[in-house]
């Protein structure tokens, strides 16, 4: 079993998080069952959010007996000091729990620093003084935002994409936490859905050079559990058919793609930017019948009513052009449903 030390916290953890943001699609009880089950295989971080809407709720159901077992990391969406504390108090009420072990800022479109007029992250000083917090910590999107927290010395934790599709700039942000003794939780290691085979994913982010990454994987489904769990017992390594799918995928899929993390929402005409602009290459990588129904089809029409602001370009973390990537997402789409081979 692969482990993982995150950085300056000393927090050492098997290679597996579970992300439970998935979690909220599922009954209280079938949540439960999988972290349970996931904490009987050895899985001991667990990264949750205040706006996971119940996440957190089922998350202190599962472990408020056996929470000196675990790693528990949660985020607040918080842009002032009030607020702040609010999230905090709800998230450690709904935990069920006294402490956080890793708190973080949720993908802020700035860094919190002391003396910036947000008051946050005097706020994240405090709650740690007070033992209510352990280790501060941010997650984004942004590269630009990343190094600034990496740089400024003040976050002991980073969450940021990371998977087998990342660019030199993204790999530059891995090594930059690693070479500053900070840990790094890899989020969206299956870039959205988009990477389908579950011992590749891991495999890569196994690799020699990411012994400070944690991945942190969503779970919804037990087979999904399943998958990761094996890769616990039987590490898969990067060779042979793996390694072929992995330059496959990266030829097919590098570059520019929507991976799904929806900040360029809400559309002021209410299309689904995050799910539109990615439908067709979805429908190609994992053919679904779900995928063609009438409502999809639906949402997909509702491509026509763009009216260009650009205000969804201005919101990509990844500098895409979301209007142009609908135009070509409908246009393939429309031929999948003229019977367009997949």
């Amino acid at each position: 079993m692969s482990m993982v030390t995150l950085g300056s916290t000393g927090i050492t953890v098997p290679k597996n998080g579970f992300g439970a943001l998935p979690i909220q699609r599922i009954s209280k009880d079938d949540a439960v069952y999988l972290l349970h089950k996931a904490y009987d295989a050895g899985v001991r971080f667990f990264d949750t959010a205040r706006s996971y809407t119940d996440s957190e709720e089922k998350v202190g159901a599962a472990f408020h007996d056996r929470r000196e077992n675990i790693i528990l990391a949660t985020k607040t969406p918080a842009k002032t000091a009030e607020d702040f504390w609010k999230d905090l108090e709800k998230s450690l009420s709904l935990l069920q729990t006294d402490y956080i072990d890793i708190y973080q800022f949720h993908n802020p479109p700035f860094c919190p620093k002391p003396g910036d007029g947000t008051g946050l992250y005097e706020a994240m000083l405090e709650a740690k003084a007070q033992g209510k917090i352990r280790h501060i910590a941010i997650t984004n999107h942004r590269l630009n935002v990343a190094e600034e927290a990496i740089d400024s010395g003040l976050y002991e934790v980073l969450q940021f994409p990371l998977c087998y599709l990342a660019t030199e700039k993204d790999l530059h942000i891995v090594k930059k936490c690693k070479e500053a003794n900070m840990g790094f939780l890899a989020m969206k290691g299956l870039s959205g859905g988009l990477i389908t085979n579950a011992r590749a994913a891991y495999a890569y982010l196994d690799q020699p050079g990411f012994e400070h990454v944690e991945a942190i994987w969503g779970v919804q489904r037990e087979r999904e559990l399943d998958e990761f769990l094996a890769c616990m017992d039987n590490p898969p390594a990067m060779e042979g058919d793996l390694l072929a799918l992995i330059e496959k995928d990266k030829q097919e899929l590098s570059g520019n793609f929507c991976r799904g993390c929806g900040y360029c929402s809400p559309c002021p005409v209410g299309i689904e930017i995050f799910d539109c602009a990615r439908m067709s290459l979805m429908i190609r990588r994992a053919p679904s019948a779900a995928q063609l129904t009438e409502e999809n089809q639906a949402r997909m029409k509702k491509i026509a009513d763009c009216i260009h602001c650009n205000a969804c370009v201005k919101k990509c973390p990844y500098g895409l052009n979301p209007p142009k990537l609908l135009e070509e997402n409908y246009k393939d789409y429309m031929e999948i449903l003229a019977g367009k081979p997949l």
